[in-house]
């Protein structure tokens, strides 16, 4: 091991203390390691151009071009007024289209010089538009070619890496810091077992490092990524097996439900047979709540698969078995929501100790941060004594003045909105660790599954049950087709007039105190004709005029937790014809009178979002309708997104299209906190193959070794993925 010192070498030792800061505080990058590993995005061959057609607005590029024209123009400004003011224009090709370049002032003097016609050079700045053209102002550049000066050396090879940059430091300067630290990669220790790498004939570490960076061929790029590739899908997989193999040595309360308790009850009330699918799920859960280690299972199902029903029926299980379940909603409107549902499908056995409670009843008790102090001591006093044996609540139940008289189960709904450590102080409550069960209407392709929720078993419910009706969903180009819009608002009236109800979608709540007009947003041509994308704007606009007569009514998540309470029950209980809200709707909410839904500037909305957003119509026997919102032009990708969208109703299938649009975030939970994703060539959907053949390696290698004793290559590069807050995020898991 003595060759870990040279990556654990602070860049500022290397490459001195200024450019060391900028590395740390805009890429994350604080050791000669951490450079190493920071992979060049793309290769330029010196031959051949990037495409200029396709480059991305706002965003920062690097891009390979020719200079075709370069012009100097003199101008009178107030800082020049004599006509001394300079401005250099330079148009750049490669081929498949033109960019402008802009360079004003004192800046110009440099690349007037050099930026002479036919000069190749990198360029790197933000696009932007201008007079309708993109154009870079003032980029950085580089030139590429040796005038005699100084040949650029550090780009000999004839593939350019193009490396993941910020407007503070250029590809081209990360590159040449790689060129400082790149010996060290032979002192680079191999986290693969000999056994694994020589068997897969994958390239020893050190020469994948170098060739990634450093290129001779095409080949030396694939084979450097298929090696690359295997470390960070074995070295998360073994993180994730090591810790399902700590979870199988924790002991746990096994909860076994009687043959005639209250889950028996609770079956003979139901009107109808569960699914295949929900009788094989609840096997599955039931079989794991019986073992005498705590259950890690996560349940996810698509939008409207009966998960709810799943899960009560586990809950059920565990009161049986004499423990308490305890249910959290990531807000308040879902932990209502829930409340209702569970109390109205468990009728007389809901209300234990009350009178007209049923034989084996017990109490279902809602916990929200908003309740008034007398019902929230009531609650608290049941949830003590265990006289309540399900509580469903938001993370008010983590408190540390809630106490549990047994907690056996912990449902967590929601899971990817909610934090780390709010169930960990959950799972803190119990006697021993509780059971838990993760529930997600997200559908998650298996890869991810495996990669984010690898310490999980799972359980997934694709069929939905019978009686819901399918969903038509359509894209509504109002900006091509205004009369589409004006022909929506009357679907929505034909909808209420049939007896329905229906919602409005809005990306805004609209009390901001910025009007995005007066942002800088100049509206297009012809916007001020339809609604603003606020709730507030449009539920006025729609009262006043398209929806004028219907009762129209707002939610959104600044509302005082008793009104949008009392919106929901309005809207349930159908004295409301329209709800225009936000995405507080988005999960759970459960009206099948509702049949239609129009998202307004959809295009701002994710596509799983999108789908979540159209499982809330369609709920009930008749016809689902949702309509998609949208100004941007056909062929944006925007657009293509949404036309995904109509077209399928497989949530799978959507979050494969989601996750390659959107690209990984990091799979172990570092996005949110916005430091750099611990997967960097390995493409979570691409890669499926050696996700799986990771994991089962892993698990070959933690049953044999569970502390990596024989493998220190490996426990390094373990330590390195886990630093402190990746270690704690799946301690908690």
């Amino acid at each position: 091991m003595d060759g870990v010192p040279a990556l654990q070498e602070p860049l500022k030792k290397v490459l001195g203390p200024a450019t060391a800061k900028v590395m740390a505080e805009h890429l994350g990058l604080h050791t000669v390691g951490d450079l190493l590993h920071h992979y060049p995005r793309r290769y330029e061959e010196r031959g051949q151009l990037t495409h200029l057609a396709d480059l991305p607005m706002d965003e920062h590029v690097t891009v390979v071009a020719q200079v075709a024209d370069a012009r100097l123009h003199s101008f009178a400004s107030a800082k020049a007024p004599r006509g001394k003011g300079q401005r250099l224009e330079v148009t750049i090709t490669d081929g498949s289209g033109r960019l402008q370049l802009v360079f004003f002032g004192n800046g110009v003097h440099k690349p007037h010089k050099e930026l002479l016609p036919g000069t190749r050079a990198m360029f790197a700045g933000k696009v932007s538009v201008f007079n309708r053209r993109l154009q870079l102002a003032h980029p950085a550049y580089e030139l590429l070619r040796g005038d005699g000066e100084e040949a650029v050396e550090s780009w000999a090879g004839a593939l350019i890496p193009i490396y993941p940059a910020t407007a503070k430091l250029e590809s081209w300067k990360i590159g040449k810091a790689v060129q400082t630290v790149l010996p060290s990669a032979q002192e680079a220790l191999d986290p693969l077992p000999d056994s694994l790498r020589a068997g897969r004939g994958l390239l020893p570490l050190p020469e994948a490092l170098l060739k990634i960076h450093r290129p001779h061929t095409k080949a030396d790029i694939a084979d450097a990524r298929a090696r690359l590739k295997w470390d960070e899908a074995f070295v998360l997989q073994v993180a994730l097996a090591r810790r399902r193999h700590a979870e199988t040595h924790l002991p746990a309360v096994p909860r076994v439900a009687g043959p005639d308790g209250l889950l028996a009850a609770f079956d003979d009330r139901l009107p109808f047979t569960l699914t295949e699918g929900q009788q094989k799920v609840s096997r599955e859960i039931f079989d794991d709540l019986a073992t005498s280690h705590p259950m890690h299972r996560l349940l996810q199902g698509e939008v409207g698969s009966g998960k709810t029903l799943v899960a009560l029926r586990a809950m059920l299980a565990v009161v049986d078995a004499g423990g308490q379940a305890a249910m959290l909603a990531p807000t308040e409107v879902l932990a209502q929501q829930h409340h209702r549902s569970i109390t109205e499908m468990m009728g007389e056995l809901a209300e234990g100790g009350m009178l007209g409670g049923a034989e084996h009843a017990t109490k279902v008790v809602l916990l929200t941060g908003s309740m008034g102090t007398a019902a929230r001591r009531r609650a608290l006093l049941d949830l003590a004594t265990g006289e309540a044996g399900i509580v469903i609540g938001t993370h008010a139940l983590i408190e540390d003045k809630v106490q549990f008289h047994d907690l056996g189960l912990v449902v967590v709904d929601e899971q990817h909105r909610f934090g780390v450590e709010q169930r960990d102080a959950l799972r803190g409550k119990g006697k021993q660790p509780p059971h838990l069960l993760v529930m997600t209407a997200t559908p998650i392709p298996r890869t991810v599954a495996m990669t984010v929720f690898g310490d999980l078993e799972t359980s997934v419910l694709d069929q939905l049950p019978a009686g819901r009706s399918p969903i038509a969903s359509h894209v509504v180009p109002a900006a091509d087709k205004p009369h589409f819009l004006a022909r929506a608002w009357e679907r929505v009236r034909e909808e209420v007039e049939a007896g329905h109800q229906a919602y409005v979608v809005c990306p805004r709540i609209g009390d901001e105190e910025e009007d995005p007009k007066k942002a800088g947003e100049k509206p297009a041509e012809g916007e001020e004709k339809r609604p603003p994308l606020a709730v507030l704007d449009v539920a006025g606009q729609l009262g006043r005029g398209p929806l004028k007569g219907l009762k129209v009514e707002v939610l959104h998540g600044r509302m005082h937790p008793d009104d949008k309470d009392a919106v929901m029950r309005r809207f349930a209980a159908g004295e409301t014809d329209v709800l225009v809200a936000t995405t507080v709707i988005e999960v759970g909410v459960n009206v099948p009178n509702a049949t239609a839904m129009v998202i307004m500037d959809a295009d701002r909305f994710g596509v799983s979002q999108l789908h979540q957003l159209r499982g809330r119509v369609g709920r009930g026997s008749a016809p689902g309708l949702c309509l998609l919102v949208t100004e941007m032009p056909e062929a944006s990708p925007a657009r293509q997104r949404l036309n995904a969208v109509a077209s399928t109703l497989d949530g799978f299938e959507l979050s494969r299209i989601d996750l390659e649009q959107r690209r990984e975030g990091d799979v172990l939970g570092q996005a949110q906190s916005g430091a750099r994703s611990s997967l960097r060539v390995l493409a979570v959907i691409e890669d499926e193959e050696v996700i799986a053949e990771a994991r089962a390696e892993a698990a070959a290698v933690v049953a044999a070794d569970p502390e990596l004793e024989r493998l220190p290559g490996l426990r390094t590069a373990l330590d390195a993925l886990l630093d402190d807050e990746r270690e704690q995020y799946l301690e908690k898991g």
